[in-house]
């Protein structure tokens, strides 16, 4: 695409008349040239060289203060824009360390591990570590990945001389930590740890990998190394607090970025209207759970609107009772934006809030394409089309690599994928970028926006574009453009200190060494309490000179890093037996049960059977005419409410640790034209409990009462509210509404009045919910906002009805919501009565 394209390409695809109102808002980010440092005296000399022939004569400001910190020892986090070049500023000490003895015999050996929590960034790396080490003649820089596609002859020739190490935390948890004395060799001489893309470590995943971090220190302590470590981070509020929670000490930051940026042109983009059912069910139940974990440590729940994107036609979420002017869903818009760049040759990158979502864009653009192609006799749109793909976890590794290297050499013109390629591989080149829904936080989405003009040569010329689901948070955003370019990106948020979390890494330390007295303290000031617990409870074997593991399974067993709830989930073809993918434990319930359809790289699947207990979905290749929506129950148990916030007007404000108990029970099948419901099937799944913190609002019979809410209509308002404040917590905290999930009820057996929870989606908590409750009065103001500026009459996805309720969405009565929340808001803290 031709540079200074970007505005009249935007203008190009908003001038059909179903589109002249999609437009919300355009912001302009002009060209920013580079201020260059100079290369550190200790810097090996043919890097240097080698870097010269490359054209990279000095390094940016920031990749030298970077270096200089870390080469000097001192803990340093990076956080700089996508592009910035953070690669070279962890390099240039790494292999400087590395190929010093080969030029001073007395040089002490160095080894460097290198953390990523994707495999598809690890791979990405270890194409430009390589080259670059090759390239300079550092012959000692023995580079491999180390992760779950490695086979296993490779990986004893790893362990044996591999001197920079790539591969991901969870690599680190079940291979290389339990079998420490196999890497003796390797950590003896280690004195790089880098931690790339730091800033996705969030909720109870970033809370894990801290642990594992911990674990690391003890062991290379155990074989007297003290590496550095070095943070890569996209550019987040306070890195250095977030980077020191991570690897337990303190850390330096280094954010101001000396990089060239190119000009980019960024579009909000608001789907039009059209009529479709309202997407309400019959009454039931009123709670709402969270999503599934996915790859990269993001969230991501399946769309129910635009259930056949591929086909252009939008559906609804439910039997429904009227209909109702709606948005065009984010996953048709997105289909139709891509094919129309393809059609211009504009290369592109789609983001996709889901697996299926993902799927769909890929499938329904190429399909537009194909027709077009068709309808005009214009051969190279067919051919365009079948350069049109999908991109997401699941896949088998083969898969992925033969699509990444397919996008870097121009092969494919277009790519829809999940979060999981937000992360810093490198691909030059691409023209646009669209994000077809809110990706979760500002500091991921302006990751997806940077993968746009990413060449030198795109000054003004690239296009990033986000599309707005109907969701109220997205809907909000379009609307409030300062939420994105006037706002501080957000910090991450975990909990390092989690007993849910620190107390099976315990397990998994003292499996590895025994814990000696005094090195309780790397873990965190609770640590020494859970190992008395866990001593006591036989768990664990407490000595005089420490704790020991004496179970006889494997302690690192009993941790879920990524929170996917166990073993993942295969699917088999019946009739071939061939593995067609995988999905997590978690999602399993919901996306593989019997009976569902379920989609892989454009082609559909029936599950004949789900074995829960094989970890196995049975499936078979079929094109029905019909989709299917799980349905769920849920109850939800106050364990202890561990304070009260002030509120005033009777309200009570809690936080707590609860029990959700979640149960998928049936499925919908809904014609895939019209959505409406053909049938539903009963299911006999096993329930599952979880334990978590919640934040909840207590609020008298009697306030309700006195604000001339009817009682026939409470439930109503309270399960709207509880809607509209879990798709708002976003903007506070570093989640998204999949990692969150609420409850409400008239009157909560365990509180007696009517009473609105929210919980993180995740065992012990992850941060969210508890963020919540410390900044409850600006939740209030944002959600209350929210719904009194949508101009719905009843309440639509874009204000209170929610995408994933298991409940059909009823009852809800957005007018009594508004004011409930009202109410709320009267009554916050410091609020004039």
């Amino acid at each position: 695409m031709r540079a200074g394209r970007a505005p009249e390409l935007l203008a190009d695809l908003s001038a059909p008349l179903i589109r002249r109102t999609c437009l919300t808002h355009v912001e302009q980010r002009p060209a920013r040239s580079g201020r260059r440092g100079s290369f550190p005296q200790w810097t090996d000399p043919r890097l240097v060289q080698h870097l010269a022939e490359r054209g990279i004569t000095a390094p940016w400001i920031h990749q030298e203060q970077a270096a200089q910190l870390a080469h000097g020892g001192q803990d340093v986090v990076l956080a700089t824009a996508t592009a910035s070049g953070k690669s070279l500023a962890y390099l240039l000490p790494v292999l400087t360390a590395i190929g010093a003895r080969e030029h001073d015999p007395e040089a002490r050996r160095a080894t460097a591990l290198y953390l990523s929590p994707t495999k598809a960034l690890a791979a990405d790396q270890l194409t430009n570590i390589t080259a670059m080490a090759d390239g300079a003649g550092i012959r000692d820089a023995r580079v491999a990945v180390y992760d779950g596609d490695t086979p296993a002859e490779q990986r004893r020739w790893v362990r044996r001389h591999g001197t920079v190490v790539l591969t991901n935390p969870d690599m680190l948890h079940f291979g290389l930590l339990p079998g420490h004395e196999q890497w003796a060799h390797f950590f003896r001489a280690l004195r790089y740890v880098v931690i790339d893309e730091c800033h996705s470590y969030r909720g109870v995943f970033g809370s894990h990998v801290s642990m594992v971090v911990r674990r690391l220190r003890r062991i290379a302590a155990h074989y007297r190394a003290d590496p550095t470590f070095i943070l890569a981070s996209a550019t987040t509020a306070n890195p250095e607090l977030s980077a020191s929670r991570l690897i337990g000490r303190d850390v330096e930051p280094v954010t101001e970025d000396g990089s060239p940026r190119a000009g980019l042109t960024i579009g909000l983009w608001e789907p039009g209207t059209r009529t479709r059912v309202d997407g309400r069910g019959d009454p039931a139940r009123w709670d709402d759970g969270p999503g599934q974990a996915t790859e990269g440590g993001d969230a991501e729940g399946e769309e129910t609107d635009g259930a056949d994107g591929a086909d252009g036609v939008d559906g609804a979420d439910g039997a429904g009772r009227t209909e109702e002017p709606l948005r065009r869903s984010a996953t048709s818009e997105a289909a139709a934006l891509l094919a129309d760049l393809v059609e211009r040759d504009v290369q592109t990158l789609v983001f996709a809030r889901s697996r299926r979502g993902a799927e769909l864009v890929s499938s329904g653009a190429r399909r537009l394409l194909e027709q077009k192609a068709e309808h005009t006799h214009a051969p190279q749109l067919a051919d365009r089309a079948g350069r049109v793909a999908a991109y997401r976890g699941g896949y088998l590794a083969r898969e992925r690599r033969e699509l990444e290297d397919a996008l870097r050499s121009g092969a494919l013109k277009a790519l829809a994928s999940t979060n999981a390629l937000e992360l810093g591989i490198d691909i030059a080149g691409l023209d646009a970028v669209v994000v077809a829904g809110w990706p979760g936080t500002r500091a991921s989405l302006w990751q997806q926006f940077g993968r746009a003009g990413r060449r030198q040569d795109a000054d003004g010329g690239a296009l990033a574009l986000f599309v707005a689901r109907e969701d109220p948070l997205d809907t909000y955003v379009v609307h409030h453009p300062e939420t994105i370019f006037g706002a501080e990106v957000e910090a991450a948020v975990f909990d390092p200190g989690n007993p849910y979390v620190m107390t099976p890494h315990l397990c998994a330390a003292a499996a590895e060494l025994a814990i000696r007295d005094g090195e309780a303290g790397i873990f965190g000031p609770t640590a020494r309490d859970l190992l008395t617990t866990l001593a006591a409870r036989g768990v664990l074997r407490s000595r005089a000179t420490g704790w020991y593991w004496t179970m006889t399974e494997s302690a690192h067993q009993l941790t879920d890093l990524r929170g996917s709830g166990g073993e993942p989930v295969r699917i088999v073809e019946q009739g071939t037996g061939s593995l067609l993918g995988t999905v997590d434990a978690a999602s399993a319930h919901t996306q593989v049960h019997d009976g569902a359809v379920y989609l892989h790289q454009g082609a559909n699947y029936v599950v004949d059977h789900l074995d829960v207990e094989q970890s196995v979905a049975f499936v078979h290749r079929e094109d029905p005419l019909h989709t299917t929506h799980p349905q769920s129950v849920s109850t939800l148990r106050i364990r202890q409410t561990d304070r009260e916030l002030p509120w005033e007007g009777g309200v009570r404000l809690c936080f707590g640790t609860v029990d959700v108990t979640d149960q998928v029970t049936g499925y919908q099948v809904r014609d895939v034209f019209t959505q409406a419901v053909l049938a539903q099937h009963p299911l006999d799944l096993p329930p599952r409990t979880l334990t978590t913190k919640a934040v909840w609002w207590v609020i008298p019979r009697e306030r309700t009462d006195a604000a001339e809410i009817p009682g026939e209509e409470l439930p109503g308002a309270l399960h709207a509210a509880e809607h509209a404040a879990i798709s708002m917590l976003p903007l506070l905290a570093t989640c998204d509404r999949w990692d969150i999930g609420g409850l409400s009820a008239a009157q909560h057996e365990d509180t007696g009045e009517p009473t609105i929870f929210v919980y993180d989606g995740a065992p012990g908590g992850a941060g969210f919910a508890e963020r919540g409750a410390d900044d409850a009065a600006a939740w209030v103001r944002a959600t209350a906002d929210m719904i009194g500026e949508c101009g719905c009459e009843s309440g639509c996805p874009a204000c209170v009805v929610s995408p994933k309720c298991g409940n059909g969405n009823e009852p809800l009565s957005k007018r009594e919501a508004e004011r409930l929340l009202g109410l709320l808001r009267e009554k916050e803290p410091g609020a004039t009565t």
